[in-house]
């Protein structure tokens, strides 16, 4: 079974659509592709209890819990709204990410 196809990548800034986190925005940590799912930095924060170990002490934990890629939009480049993402060539012939509302290229 192949991966599917994910438009956004570890380290793009994005903005939450919907949810509690509604308008808030953040920096990929980690992208789940199995599961269709990414960790943003600070959001959906929730809190986890840890038991006491030799690496650390335990208590209540807050870390960031994973949400759907499709409650997250790119963040344009221009105007910092959410944006859909292309795919389109760059001058040297390469293919590149483009930002659907300003036409932006994303990286390279």
């Amino acid at each position: 079974m192949s991966r599917p196809k994910m438009k956004l990548k570890k380290g793009d800034k994005v903005i939450v659509l919907t949810g509690k986190d509604k308008g808030r925005g953040g920096e990929i940590l980690k992208i789940i592709t199995k599961s269709r799912r990414a960790v943003v930095q600070g959001i959906n924060m929730v809190k986890k209890h840890e038991r006491a170990s030799q690496s650390g002490p335990g208590g209540i934990q807050s870390k960031e819990m994973s949400m759907h890629i499709s409650n997250l939009g790119f963040e344009d480049p221009k105007d910092g709204k959410p944006t859909r993402i292309g795919y389109g060539l760059s001058k040297d012939g390469k293919k590149v990410r483009i930002a659907k509302r300003s036409g932006e290229v994303i990286d390279g």
